[in-house]
């Protein structure tokens, strides 16, 4: 095995070995990396950080979208909290976010465990399964507003029911949940994918040894299961929690935003005054906070989820 020596060449400058010359060959990244890596860079740079800043710099002016504009300083940013109309938006959007949340990940892990069974037709129903994430979100949403709409008012007179015999979207209290409904159906097929990832990963010898030592089916998923899938289970909560946050294909087929404005989400609220009410820089202000709290909320999750883990 080849040694670095030191010491020095006889004209007087440092000696250079065979493993030292190999290290700095190791060292040396080829150029192609960097050829591959700056033209994407400078897209995402020009394309999306500039923009991101200039909407920034805007968030401090009255500026509509064109003309002129000037500095008003943190106006803006005061309004935003004064504004009952994105109060009830953040409250609505926080609100949808943590019941789908929590409904994606309860549901997509009980059809994971099954599909990852051994049962008949198992390749052919996660297929199935996974048919909802490709499927055109507007497409679907306007299945689904035809469903509660019509298909489930008609099964409600049917079945008796005050409370089906209506459309759930023209209901201020309960449009949200047919919001949900449908953004639990799409979004449950991703979450179905990690955590059969996950579920992959488990040796099954310590199943065998679980069913030797006579642990039931609820703790072998409390001992074995859930803690050798904890990192699946963390992806999931923040990627849910980020989506739904930013919820808003969803409410365009469904509801548009009502009854009234009681299932405007937070991007709703900022598409249409920033594009449709001249309230350009307002709303720039309204999307800058609301990146903070997203920020904000993965961060918690993960140390909150990522603790789990190491306690798991």
């Amino acid at each position: 095995m080849a040694t670095e020596t030191t010491g020095r060449a006889t004209d007087g400058g440092p000696r250079t070995t065979r493993a030292g010359a190999d290290r700095r060959r190791r060292r040396r990244v080829p150029a192609a990396f960097y050829w591959m890596a700056v033209p994407a860079f400078v897209l995402f740079f020009v394309f999306h950080t500039i923009p991101v800043l200039r909407g920034v710099f805007y968030s401090f002016t009255n500026y509509a979208g064109y003309g002129d504009w000037k500095f008003v300083g943190l106006s803006n940013y005061v309004n935003v909290f004064r504004d009952d109309r994105v109060i009830q938006s953040y409250l609505f959007t926080f609100q949808f976010a943590v019941v789908s949340t929590v409904a994606v990940n309860v549901i997509a892990l009980a059809i994971a465990m099954g599909l990852n069974a051994r049962i008949a037709f198992r390749n052919t129903l996660r297929g199935v399964f996974f048919l909802p994430n490709v499927l055109a979100i507007l497409v679907v949403g306007y299945i689904f507003n035809y469903l509660f709409s019509n298909t489930l008012p008609y099964l409600g007179e049917k079945l008796g029911s005050t409370t089906l015999a209506s459309s759930l979207l023209a209901n201020e209290d309960l449009a949200w949940v047919a919001i949900v409904v449908f953004a639990v159906w799409q979004a449950t097929a991703f979450a179905v994918i990690l955590y059969l990832a996950g579920l992959q990963t488990i040796p099954a010898d310590l199943y065998e040894a679980a069913s030797i030592d006579g642990a039931g089916a609820w703790r072998r998923f409390r001992s074995i299961t859930f803690p050798m899938i904890a990192s699946f289970f963390t992806i999931n909560m923040v990627l849910s929690l980020k989506n739904f946050l930013n919820v808003f294909d969803h409410i365009i087929p469904m509801t548009n935003g009502g009854p009234g404005t009681a299932t405007e989400s937070i991007s709703l609220v900022i598409f249409r005054g920033g594009f449709q009410g001249g309230e350009f820089a307002y709303q720039t202000a309204n999307a800058v906070l609301f990146f903070i709290v997203i920020v904000a909320f993965s961060f918690f999750q993960l140390r909150i989820l990522q603790r789990r883990e190491v306690s798991a």
